[in-house]
């Protein structure tokens, strides 16, 4: 009985020993909402370079609708003057994915030649949200 229990327990630590390494490799998929004008977004922006730095395998997606499009605007900036396309694109190269929401476009009478080549247009920001939760299996967050 003793050499079954044993095998049974050196089994198990095998098992855990293995499946370790596996559940520290799954990264973090998370959707960004931004639904605030230019001054939060410089905020989402640094929390998202924040996170892509404590989690560099993370799958970000940023979705933005109503104000919270602003910041894909081309020449869009901050209070500062600071450009956001620079931002963007580095937050891209660390793959972090920009999403514009088209009903806002629409709703707003913007040109979709307006929106920087760095996001997709998707039909709806809320409805891109709530696709990645239910059927990505995204995390939300709003900062």
């Amino acid at each position: 009985m003793k050499s079954k229990a044993g095998r049974l327990a050196a089994a198990a630590i095998v098992c855990l020993a293995w499946a370790g390494p596996a559940m520290a490799a799954e990264t973090s998929k998370v959707v960004y909402h931004v639904n605030e004008g230019v001054d939060k977004s410089r905020v989402v922006l640094r929390n998202v370079n924040n996170h892509i730095t404590a989690e560099p395998g993370a799958k970000i997606m940023v979705v933005g609708h109503g104000a919270g499009i602003d910041f894909l605007l081309d020449g869009a900036k901050d209070k500062n003057g600071n450009p956001f396309d620079a931002t963007v694109d580095t937050l891209q190269a660390k793959g972090v994915e920009f999403r514009v929401c088209n009903n806002t476009l629409v709703s707003r009478k913007i040109d979709a030649k307006k929106v920087i080549p760095q996001a997709k247009i998707v039909p709806s920001g809320v409805a891109e949200i709530g696709r990645l939760q239910a059927k990505e299996g995204y995390v939300y967050l709003k900062p």
